[in-house]
């Protein structure tokens, strides 16, 4: 289905990073505190991750409501948080929500490494409608994002399972993410290379 009605790129902005960084700063403010529900004690870390999941999942839906459009990738990834923010709350337990960037990233790779088997890219199929691309080039930076994710993956697991929660929550929020926005940036050369007229011309 067609979408599209344009929202402002800050309001986009804020509405795609907004809870992540919410999160990050409730989590600084919060991270020492107990909370006591119901005769049982919560960490700040849990009690972060439960307004998460509310905040995080209202702003695809205003996203939707007011673009018309949500990705696959926003929907997977809300999917993921819901069940593994759960878990987390439910077991009193911040690893599930710690292996939840490491189940994301690592079934992104997981996806794209299928598709690159049966000779197509899975990537294009996703953001297809934005970029035209000959085939060549989607199948090289489908392989180099299949490596990217792999990798964010390993180091997720590496960091949660090795480093301090604080310094996980900086990772995650920041280092992450950074790490991804250049690895889409050193494409250029490729879409540049081997991008097509766009149709309407």
């Amino acid at each position: 289905m067609q979408n599209g009605k344009p929202i402002a790129p800050w309001l986009k902005t804020a509405l795609e990073l907004g809870p992540v960084l919410g999160f990050f700063v409730l989590y600084l403010w919060i991270k020492d505190q107990t909370f006591t529900i119901a005769g049982v004690e919560y960490s700040g870390f849990i009690m972060a991750t439960a307004l998460f999941i509310p905040v995080i999942g209202a702003a695809i839906a205003a996203l939707w409501y007011l673009t018309g459009h949500i990705s696959r990738m926003q929907i997977f990834t809300l999917v993921m948080v819901v069940f593994f923010g759960g878990l987390t709350i439910w077991f009193n337990d911040e690893r599930f929500f710690k292996m939840k960037t490491t189940l994301v990233y690592a079934v992104f790779a997981a996806l794209l490494g299928i598709g690159l088997l049966r000779g197509q890219s899975w990537l294009k199929v996703l953001m297809g409608e934005f970029l035209k691309m000959r085939d060549e080039g989607w199948m090289i930076i489908t392989r180099r994002l299949t490596a990217v994710f792999a990798a964010m993956a390993v180091a997720n697991e590496i960091v949660w399972r090795n480093f301090s929660e604080q310094f996980w929550v900086t990772f995650e929020t920041f280092a992450l993410p950074a790490f991804l926005f250049v690895a889409f940036m050193a494409q250029a050369k490729v879409i540049e290379r081997f991008s097509e007229p766009s149709d309407e011309a």
